[in-house]
């Protein structure tokens, strides 16, 4: 597969059209600088178009698109259960979690933990989440984005590693969140345009022409590929057992992404108001039952398109050497824009944890012009840091990347377990949000090395109910937070717009129907 000059073109000109349009839109008026409200949440003026896309570019990149793909190819549709449940868990986290952040003026994760608990537990979550966002996040969407890229515009995987991230740095650098979020509509649009080409060319190879057709052909040839829950003699149960896809772990997964995790909520946390980030997480969920149709289904369809392939990961690339040149072009791009757009979403969340949850408390009367600088430096840091570290940690050995994140998800149960007692329950303290970090940590490794067949999403329930306990116990044990609490949830409404309401109907909806048709 190679890139004809027409393909070429179009992913210039969508890089320098990208680039031209975050500057022009993150641009402040003659003689005012930025300050960091205006960097690091886009001066809490997102609308919710900007907010729901902002999320779903923040989400998706390489490792969703190749590897979904690849497991749609190997397991089938039930791998889509981690995008419509996403979709569930970003109306829990619009009707519960935003009211709170929002009342509260939060502007990072570590900040409700300090105004919450007190200041130990909000230094070691800052440290764990820079860690991760670097070595682990960063460091990931650039190999696996590198590898994507170099296959399929034959550069050497070196040459696009450093572009993809000098590109990203560049293109949010100036602007900062305002410059990515506002951005992400024409990525996220491309995106869907781009995956859906893939999908409808790839059916109707299989149809003759006809999309419908080619569906119903595979579905019909591959029923096994169309069951969302799996029994305990397939092959692949370990990854998605089951009823817990439903019930169990996987809740615990999407809560820690959706509700905690700083460069996802950071979008929602710059809205205009409370109304405007529910719309934006509604439109967001509306997304989440789209993707599996533009990362999955190419995946389904090359078990008939391109039998027997030697890795599952192999089926997108694979089917994307059915595209005619220009379409080619097109979906190249699509698949460059979710890469560029989820490392600026991660740049930006690095600078801004470690400018407002380290810099801005040792230096509190830096002026707000420091703050922006010292934000670009950390920036700049964070995405050459990744670049040089992205093949020691992850070329080496063919499962890095999957023992990196199930690795991460020892911290994650602890991690929901500290912010829904922040949030839920006036006793929790700063002992018994320690002893969930730590418990979490020890429980997940103790499991993993007594109890190995236990499927690792059934293990992350586990641990979440045991390390509950464990901070309720401790908690109830120890000294109350008393005046370290600073966080208000006395006077936070719950009630949603009558918009909201029946938007997520509508979405519960759709999942019943999918769920009773795919069962």
């Amino acid at each position: 597969m190679s890139l004809s000059p027409l393909d070429i073109s179009i992913v210039l000109a969508y890089l320098a059209g990208i680039f031209i349009l975050a500057q022009w839109v993150s641009r402040e008026k003659a003689g005012r600088q930025k300050s960091a409200q205006d960097y690091f949440l886009a001066s809490r003026s997102l609308p919710w178009w900007a907010i729901g896309a902002s999320l779903i570019a923040a989400n998706i990149s390489a490792e969703q698109i190749i590897g979904m793909s690849g497991s749609g190819y190997a397991i089938g549709l039930a791998i889509a259960s981690y995008e419509w449940m996403a979709a569930i868990t970003l109306l829990i986290v619009g009707k519960w979690f935003l009211p709170i952040f929002l009342r509260n003026g939060i502007t990072t994760m570590p900040q409700f933990l300090q105004e919450r608990y007190g200041n130990r537990i909000r230094t070691l979550m800052a440290v764990f989440w820079l860690g991760l966002y670097v070595f682990v996040n960063l460091t990931s969407i650039l190999w696996l984005g590198s590898i994507a890229i170099a296959g399929v515009a034959g550069l050497n995987q070196d040459v696009a590693l450093v572009l993809l991230g000098a590109f990203a740095l560049a293109y949010q650098l100036y602007g900062g969140l305002k410059a990515v979020a506002l951005t992400d509509i024409v990525q996220v649009s491309l995106l869907v345009l781009g995956g859906l080409l893939v999908t409808f060319i790839t059916l109707g190879q299989i149809g003759n022409g006809s999309v419908t057709d080619g569906f119903m052909q595979l579905w019909q040839q591959h029923p096994e590929r169309f069951e969302m829950i799996l029994s305990k003699d397939n092959p692949f149960y370990k990854d998605l057992p089951g009823l817990s896809v439903l019930l169990g772990g996987m809740w615990i997964a999407n809560l820690s992404y959706w509700g905690f995790n700083q460069y996802i909520i950071q979008r929602a946390l710059a809205a205009k108001d409370l109304r405007e980030a529910q719309k934006g997480v509604v439109f967001a969920a509306f997304l989440k039952l789209l993707i599996p149709a533009i990362v999955v289904l190419p995946g389904i369809a090359a078990v008939m398109l391109a039998p027997g392939l030697e890795r599952p990961d192999a089926a997108y690339p694979t089917m994307l050497a059915l595209l005619p040149s220009g379409i080619l072009g097109l979906v190249f791009a699509a698949l460059v824009a979710a890469i560029v757009a989820s490392l600026a979403s991660k740049i930006n969340s690095v600078a801004t944890i470690f400018t407002l949850d380290f810099y801005a408390k040792r230096a509190p009367d830096a002026s707000e012009a420091r703050l922006v600088r010292v934000g670009r430096f950390a920036a700049s840091v964070s995405i050459i840091v990744a670049v040089l570290t992205a093949r020691p940690l992850l070329g080496g050995f063919d499962q890095g990347f999957q023992y990196i994140q199930e690795f991460t998800g020892f911290f994650t149960p602890g991690i929901v377990v500290i912010f829904l007692l922040g949030l839920f329950w006036k006793r929790a303290n700063e002992a018994g949000a320690l002893a969930a970090a730590v418990g979490s940590f020890v429980l997940s490794l103790a499991l993993k090395l007594l109890w190995p067949s236990l499927p690792f999403m059934d293990r992350m329930g586990v641990v979440f109910l045991v390390t509950l306990l464990l901070g309720v116990g401790v908690a109830l044990g120890t000294r109350a937070s008393g005046d370290r609490d600073r966080i208000r949830t006395d006077d936070v409404s719950y009630a949603t717009a009558p918009s909201f309401n029946v938007a997520s109907l509508a979405v519960l909806a759709i999942l019943v129907a999918l769920y009773a048709t795919y069962w």
